[in-house]
């Protein structure tokens, strides 16, 4: 049976790093399966934070790839600003104090490269797939923002050409937790708002990676909404073999800044240490992957030295081996707007199978999904008190040998049945 063509618009791709990569390219591995043949179509000369070239065992045999070359302002300006190992939405939630010429690096990102940082990439894009779309035939499109630059893209393609849009959000575009923290001028705010509008009401569908998202989607005017997870990939974990860490090691993987910046754990842990000497010879906060320095700072003030175990940036192979070998997995949720927000590790925290504690809305999606995974506890950030005492609960099961895996169903969140449920979704759109 002949498969269906879809048109996957996406700037990241391998060998991109990180959690942000991972959402088109899972979906490209197991489209086939459903009928559908993925075309990608991303940036020939990319700047990417993080790269890990085991992303490439992903990628489809004999796929397709169009790539055209773009302007990339980020990548300028974390040389100038010394700021690599972190994207310009991340020195934008620093706690440290800001230079002149940081704050003027945001200012002009904010109101002269819209949607974002890759919008010069935009016009040439639009350019060589239209060239490409005249002599080769596609059934869909699939689009993945941010970067909404993306979204851009896709927008003007699928209304040249008529062709129908599966349009999905990571994140939210003005609706995002982020997007008030840049200094917007009147006319910048009114032109993402009306770009926004334009992909809303241009898309055959829009999908978004929660179900509070998709619900402010919706009300901002949004037709058709559906939800993709994030997920988990089952192929990721055939080589990881569990081995418990034998100290109480309490896991954070991904980026760390001042927006999730958990005062009252580290203050609860803080306490703990000094008051039981059993729990300070044997915890261990461990962080993975990058945190930004003044965040870094308030921690070190309240954690002892010798339970503090900063990994840095390591291949996505040894952060699930990591996370894998942990007694308890921690997962914060952004501050503002964070009823929505679901971070992509958490899924993997999930098929990891150790016990999960979360800091956010306890009446957010997260939250929501950890009860029906039946994976851990989820609290408020200001309730120490709670926090404290499941801590030390955890504790007093691990010194027990009782602090056994999670065992919830979690098999509506791997990557395949996500998949699945985007192919229903592109059967849905062109029919």
């Amino acid at each position: 049976m002949k498969r269906k063509k879809v048109l996957i618009i996406t700037y990241y791709w391998p060998p991109a790093g990180g959690i942000v990569v991972l959402r088109c390219l899972k979906i490209a591995k197991y489209l086939r399966d459903f009928g559908w043949e993925p075309i990608i179509f991303t940036a020939e000369n990319p700047y990417y934070t993080y790269v890990d070239y085991t992303n490439e065992k992903d990628i489809p045999e004999n796929i397709e790839i169009i790539k055209q070359k773009g302007f990339e302002f980020e990548g300028i300006f974390k040389k100038i600003a010394k700021k690599d190992g972190q994207s310009i939405n991340n020195v934008v939630f620093s706690s440290g104090k800001k230079s002149w010429f940081v704050r003027l690096g945001i200012w002009v990102r904010a109101n002269f490269f819209i949607p974002d940082a890759k919008a010069l990439w935009i016009r040439p894009s639009v350019n060589k797939l239209s060239k490409y779309l005249k002599e080769n035939k596609v059934d869909a499109i699939f689009s993945d923002g941010p970067p909404h630059t993306n979204t851009v893209i896709a927008q003007q393609i699928a209304e040249k050409f008529n062709i129908p849009w599966l349009s999905d959000y990571q994140d939210p575009w003005t609706q995002v937790d982020y997007y008030q923290k840049f200094n917007f001028t009147k006319w910048a705010d009114k032109k993402h708002k009306r770009l926004e509008q334009k992909a809303l009401k241009t898309a055959s569908k829009v999908v978004s990676a929660s179900p509070s998202f998709s619900k402010g989607l919706e009300e901002l005017g949004a037709k058709n909404i559906g939800v993709i997870y994030y997920g988990y990939d089952e192929d990721d974990f055939k080589e990881i073999q569990p081995n418990l860490d034998n100290k109480f090691t309490m896991v954070h993987a991904g980026i760390l800044a001042g927006d999730r910046l958990p005062e009252n754990l580290i203050q609860a842990v803080k306490e703990l240490t000094q008051e039981n000497q059993e729990f300070k010879d044997d915890f261990r906060l461990k962080l993975i992957g990058s945190v930004e320095e003044g965040t870094l700072e308030i921690i070190k003030q309240s954690i002892p030295t010798d339970n503090l175990d900063l990994v840095g940036i390591i291949p996505r192979k040894e952060v699930l081996q990591q996370i894998s070998n942990a007694q308890v997995l921690l997962n914060l949720v952004n501050k503002i707007n964070s009823k929505g927000r679901i971070p992509g590790k958490i899924y993997e925290y999930f098929r990891a199978r150790r016990p999960i504690i979360s800091l956010g809305d306890t009446e957010g999606d997260v939250a929501k999904l950890i009860e029906e995974t039946k994976s851990g506890a989820c609290f408020e950030y200001n309730n120490k008190k709670d926090l404290k005492k499941h801590i030390i609960q955890l504790f007093n099961q691990y010194k027990e040998n009782k602090l056994g895996a999670t065992k919830g169903d979690i098999s509506e969140f791997s990557n395949r049945n996500q998949t699945k449920k985007v192919a229903g979704y592109l059967d849905e759109i062109i029919h």
